[in-house]
């Protein structure tokens, strides 16, 4: 079972005014099957949050713990495979290669390590048949809709089999009726995957679909309906 602790963080950010404090004395811990999404305005520092639990940004204080090991405190080497290995990112934007197809887009975090076996291919496949894409294998971005493109996505995070899926507003570029379905398809990979799954989003409809919900005001998380 992975453990997600996040001890006394606080970022910090330099002004021409006061320095601005975005995050202050967060705390939380997290284990495999809890799924959370954290609700709050632009600039709240929901990003940020999730950009430092995955290893992309640095805390001014505190520490993300994942397993007994503090993230900010690791060599870049392990840094880097700790974000190929352990976690899987869906941001707003795709940011899927336009020139591979679909199944190359989704092999790519394996390319970290060497050409893509074929298990890990046969395995890509299989994500894609879930996330219903099995007929868009050799289909490039452009041919797909939007709704699709996060599908693909989708699947390329969990490539790995990451202990932790960080979603960075989803379903923000995508309309309601689509957006629904990909939350409602991040819920149940991450219920048959038993990981953690960390959404942040402005929309109360997707924090409800995605069950126990967290508020980030003014650097302060307050737990809502834990």
């Amino acid at each position: 079972m992975t453990v997600l602790a996040v001890q006394g963080l606080k970022k910090v950010y330099p002004s021409p005014g006061q320095p601005l404090c975005v995050l202050n004395n967060v705390e939380f811990e997290l284990r495999s099957g809890d799924r959370v999404a954290i609700l709050g305005p632009s600039g709240s520092g929901k990003s940020t949050l999730l950009n430092i639990i995955g290893g992309l940004d640095q805390p001014t204080e505190g520490r993300v713990v994942v397993d007994g090991q503090v993230v900010s405190e690791m060599p870049e080497r392990e840094l880097s495979r700790y974000r190929n290995r352990t976690v899987g990112f869906v941001f707003q934007d795709h940011h899927l290669l336009p020139q591979c197809t679909v199944l190359e887009n989704v092999l790519v975090p394996c390319l970290a390590s060497g050409s893509p076996q074929q298990d890990d291919v046969n395995w890509a496949l299989a994500l894609l048949d879930r996330v219903g894409l099995k007929d868009r294998v050799w289909h490039r971005p452009g041919e797909l809709s939007g709704g699709e493109r996060q599908r693909v996505a989708i699947a390329r995070a969990l490539i790995r089999r990451p202990a932790l899926i960080l979603a960075d507003e989803p379903t923000g570029n995508l309309d309601r009726s689509t957006g629904e379905q990909v939350a409602q398809l991040l819920v149940e990979l991450h219920q048959e995957q038993n990981n953690i799954l960390i959404v942040v989003t402005h929309s109360e409809h997707l924090a409800g679909v995605i069950g126990k919900q967290c508020r980030l005001e003014n650097g302060q998380l307050r737990w809502e309906n834990v």
